[in-house]
């Protein structure tokens, strides 16, 4: 199993489909890389050669921001965000869409499960 960028990609895939296991790195983005890397985007993981692997991880470390670097980023974005007290900062803390998604209905993934109002048990009270 090669390992790229501090993945595990998985061997038995096509390498252009393999990259895209790591964060950051999309279907286009490993056609690009592989175009430059002059690697058939057909063969598969398991069959790349350490010198083809070592020109990957080159190209990726030189070009592209991955994994925790990235993560990161983003992170610092959101929290700038949160900070400023911009809109878009309010919606990340309120854990609502931040993209003008309507929240009426939908937007159940960024909500959560919905919770519905249960009033409390009523005792029975009997004839006294």
């Amino acid at each position: 199993m090669p390992r790229i960028a501090g993945v595990d990609i998985p061997s038995k895939k096509r390498i252009v489909v393999a990259l895209s296991y790591i964060y950051g790195i999309g279907r286009t983005s490993s056609e690009k890389i592989l175009k430059k890397a002059g690697i058939d985007e057909s063969v598969r993981a398991e069959n790349l050669s350490e010198s083809d692997l070592a020109h990957i991880r080159e190209i990726i470390d030189s070009q592209y921001k991955v994994e925790g670097d990235l993560r990161r980023e983003i992170q610092g974005n959101i929290k700038r965000l949160k900070d400023l007290g911009a809109y878009r900062g309010m919606r990340h803390i309120r854990n609502l869409p931040c993209r003008g998604q309507r929240t009426h209905t939908n937007a159940r993934t960024r909500k959560g499960r919905k919770r519905i109002a249960i009033a409390g048990k009523k005792v029975a009270t009997g004839p006294t």
